[in-house]
């Protein structure tokens, strides 16, 4: 029989010894200091094993810690990715696939407050778009949502030397971003193709102007936001990611916004709400630009 109770070992020769210190010579039986209840123990050996290895589980799990990130307007720059239609308006392709958690997020309100106060506060800003062209339909492989995209028609351009169409199509930037991304200070790199930077010119970007750390939002979540953070820190880079500034695909039983955001606390040098990002980059002091 075995006592339910708060701990336990094994009744052997009159003594009871810890479980992690038993010697099994004779037949013994297994006890639990008792809490007013017996049960068999073929009843209590799944309730105790169960719940002594989830508490030695809880005990040995330390909280994620949170290094935080020191912003500077001198080393510090705001990078966005995807402010574009497909995403953010209601006419986008992609529109009913993010529509949820751009709500829940207030995502495209916190774009925009992202970049009035980097450009308020003399932040540089970069922008990192997604475009495709008709010979990028001709690709003869790809991941499922690089397929979805396309089958999408997401990001479309006429050529990289045409804009004929652009306005106010899918791959245009949303209306309310055009002030801040057209102001002939934004800088608007070469596009990338599938989710990150490697493809396109961002890094080299950044380095040129000495910018060390970045403050980084946009669209989608756990596609382009997170293959960015991912191959900035790979590059050297410090990453706070703003999380309520982005938003994710939800579709049947797959929560991206949920993916994302675990993966931003793990991975980013920080991640930041929109209100704790506009305090910092208001609060933040010119130092020397090689810090």
């Amino acid at each position: 029989m075995c006592f339910h109770g708060s701990f336990g070992g094994f009744w052997h020769g009159g003594i009871g010894i810890p479980f992690e210190l038993r010697n099994l010579q004779q037949p013994s039986i297994p006890y639990v200091r008792a809490a007013h209840h017996i049960y068999s123990e073929k009843h209590m050996a799944p309730q105790f094993y169960n719940g002594f290895h989830h508490n030695a589980a809880v005990a040995q799990t330390p909280p994620v810690p949170a290094r935080g990130m020191k912003v500077d307007r001198n080393n510090t720059a705001l990078v966005i990715t995807d402010p574009q239609n497909d995403f953010l308006s209601p006419n986008g392709a992609a529109w009913y696939l993010v529509k949820d958690s751009v709500a829940e997020n207030r995502t495209i309100e916190n774009i925009e407050l992202l970049f009035k106060t980097a450009k308020e506060n003399k932040f540089k800003v970069f922008v990192s778009p997604h475009w495709y062209y008709p010979y990028d339909q001709k690709w003869r492989f790809g991941g499922v949502l690089e397929h979805l995209m396309h089958d999408l028609k997401m990001y479309q351009r006429k050529s990289p030397l045409s804009l004929e169409g652009f306005t106010g199509s899918g791959a245009d930037f949303l209306d309310r971003y055009k002030p801040y991304i057209e102001d002939g200070q934004t800088v608007i790199c070469s596009p990338h193709k599938i989710f990150g930077p490697e493809a396109n010119d961002l890094v080299l970007q950044l380095r040129k102007q000495c910018i060390s750390r970045v403050i980084l939002a946009g669209m989608s979540g756990n596609l382009c936001v997170e293959s960015h953070m991912r191959e900035l820190m790979e590059q050297g880079f410090e990453v706070a990611v703003v999380h309520d500034a982005t938003a994710s695909a939800k579709m049947n039983d797959l929560d991206g916004d949920k993916a994302a955001k675990t993966n931003f606390r793990m991975i980013a040098s920080a991640s930041w709400s929109t209100n704790e990002t506009i305090n910092k980059m208001r609060s933040s002091h010119r130092i020397s630009p090689y810090r």
